[in-house]
């Protein structure tokens, strides 16, 4: 018995990264959208990018399925377990990691050309702590509204996550799993970040001249 659960545990684990790893903003921008968003845009899979480059539709179905990446596996994880104590939010932990990890390196694309890991995160801690997120999902409208761009927004959003995290479940691997992916996704953004200090970063918006 013990064997079968720790094969089930390692294999949602794999599940998490093979699904971190589908693509889907470059299936549905090549498929439906005759783009490759590797080589457009910002040459990112993610959905801002998506979306810049086919439209809205296509963008909002990324968004989905990026954050479903997440969703699904973490909820599986959680209902694999009956309590969520120290080795329950660690294997939780591991799983959200596993499929951030997979948005973020690929399998499927040889480990390169990985998506910016926001929504895949977004995703994971939905399921983990939806008050979490829904601070965080404040932090990024408050943010992307005044900046008029996105990138300002999922930063923003992301810097309050560890700390929404703590406030809302007071178990430090969580916090930790979120700190882990804020440090990723930052990473991930630097280019956005040198956009934004020498002005150039796209914006959701073009405002109209008086």
């Amino acid at each position: 018995m013990e064997f079968i659960a720790s094969v089930k545990y390692i294999g949602l684990a794999a599940f998490a990264y093979l699904l971190g790893s589908i693509p889907w903003g470059l299936i549905l921008a090549s498929q439906f959208g005759a783009v490759d968003v590797r080589q457009a845009g910002s040459k990112n899979i993610g959905a801002t990018n998506v979306l810049r480059t086919t439209g809205a539709g296509l963008g909002i179905l990324t968004l989905i399925g990026d954050l479903s990446k997440g969703a699904l596996p973490v909820w599986l994880a959680v209902g694999m377990t009956a309590q969520l104590e120290l080795l329950d939010a660690s294997y939780v932990s591991v799983v959200a990691l596993c499929a951030f990890g997979g948005h973020l390196y690929p399998v499927f694309l040889k480990f390169k050309t990985g998506g910016k890991g926001a929504a895949t995160a977004a995703g994971c801690f939905l399921i983990i702590s939806p008050g979490a997120m829904g601070i965080a999902m404040m932090v990024f409208i408050l943010f992307a509204g005044i900046s008029n761009r996105v990138s300002v927004g999922s930063l923003a959003a992301v810097a309050a996550l560890a700390p929404a995290v703590w406030w809302s479940t007071n178990v430090g691997v969580f916090t930790a799993c979120a700190g882990i992916m804020t440090v990723f996704i930052y990473v991930r953004h630097r280019e956005n970040i040198r956009r934004l200090i020498s002005g150039t970063e796209p914006v959701i918006w073009k405002r109209k001249d008086k």
